[in-house]
C-alpha cells in the first residue's frame, strides 16, 4: 500500500494564505504508521501466538512439522501459489462477497488478474531471501543471527527493492500501464514523496514480524509471514473498501 504526500496550507494571524508546501514524507509515514496501529497490532499478536505455539506447544509444533515439510515438497511453487491466494484471490472475493452483495465486476477481474501477477512473484522473491540469508547468515535462530536477517531484511532489502519494486508497478497500474511518466520513478524526488513514506509506515509492522519469522526453521519462515501478509490483505481491503462506501 502506498502513501501519498499532501499539501499543507499555512495562514498568517489575518487569515491570509502565507504558503503552501508539501508534508515531509517522514511525517507521512509515521502518520500512516500511527493511523493503521491498531490492525498492526492484532497482526502481530497473532503471528507471536503461532512462534510461541511452536517452541511451547507440542501439537502445535507437531502440525507446524507437517507444513514445513509442505514447503520443502513444494519449494517456489508453494510461494507462488501463498501470494496469488493471500495479495490476489482473497482480497477480491472479499470485495464481492461483501461490498459488492456477489455481483462480480469487470474491475474485479482486472485486479485479480493483477493481484495473481505481482504478489505471486513478489511472494516467490521474498522466499529467496529467506533462502539467502540461510546461506549467507546460516540456517541458526539464536538472537544474533536473528538480528542480521531482520537488519538485512527492514534496512537493505525492503526500502531499496520490494517496497520501491511495489510502488513503481503500483504507480505504473495507476496511470494505466502507460509509460509516459514513468522516468520520473528514477529520480531521487520520486523515491522521497512516495517510497520513503511507505518504508517508514512499513517498518512499524514489519520490523517486529520479521525479528519472528527468523525465530522459526527455515521451511517455516515463509508460511509465517504469508500468514502475516494474508492478515494484512484482509484488513486492508476491509479498511478501503469501508471507507469507500462511506
Amino acid at each position: 500500500m502506498t502513501v501519498e504526500s499532501r499539501s499543507v496550507v499555512a495562514s498568517d494571524a489575518g487569515g491570509a494564505q502565507v504558503t503552501k508546501e508539501r508534508e515531509r514524507p517522514l511525517a507521512v509515514g509515521l502518520r500512516a504508521a500511527r493511523a493503521n496501529l491498531v490492525p498492526a497490532l492484532v497482526i502481530q499478536a497473532a503471528v507471536v501466538s503461532v512462534v510461541l505455539a511452536y517452541y511451547f506447544w507440542e501439537p502445535a509444533r507437531a502440525w507446524l512439522e507437517r507444513l514445513a515439510e509442505f514447503k520443502r515438497g513444494g519449494g517456489y511453487l508453494f510461494s507462488l501459489v501463498a501470494g496469488v491466494l493471500a495479495g490476489g484471490l482473497l482480497p477480491e472475493l472479499l470485495a464481492v462477497a461483501v461490498f459488492q452483495r456477489g455481483r462480480v465486476r469487470r474491475e474485479n477481474l482486472g485486479s485479480l488478474a493483477f493481484g495473481v501477477c505481482f504478489w505471486g512473484l513478489m511472494a516467490m522473491v521474498v522466499d529467496a531471501l529467506y533462502r539467502a540469508q540461510a546461506l549467507a547468515f546460516g540456517p541458526g535462530v539464536d538472537l544474533f543471527t536473528v538480528l542480521k536477517k531482520a537488519a538485512f531484511d527492514q534496512f537493505v532489502f525492503t526500502p531499496f527493492v520490494t517496497i520501491p519494486l511495489t510502488v513503481v508497478v503500483f504507480e505504473w497500474r495507476h496511470a494505466g500501464y502507460q509509460r509516459s511518466g514513468m522516468p520520473r520513478v528514477l529520480s531521487l524526488d520520486f523515491y522521497t514523496r512516495k517510497v520513503l513514506p511507505s518504508v517508514v509506515s512499513g517498518l512499524g509492522f514489519w520490523l517486529p514480524v520479521v525479528l519472528l519469522v527468523y525465530c522459526l526453521p527455515l521451511p517455516l519462515q515463509f508460511p509465517l509471514f504469508t500468514l502475516a501478509l494474508t492478515l494484512w490483505v484482509m484488513i486492508f481491503t476491509w479498511i478501503s473498501h469501508a471507507h469507500k462506501e462511506k
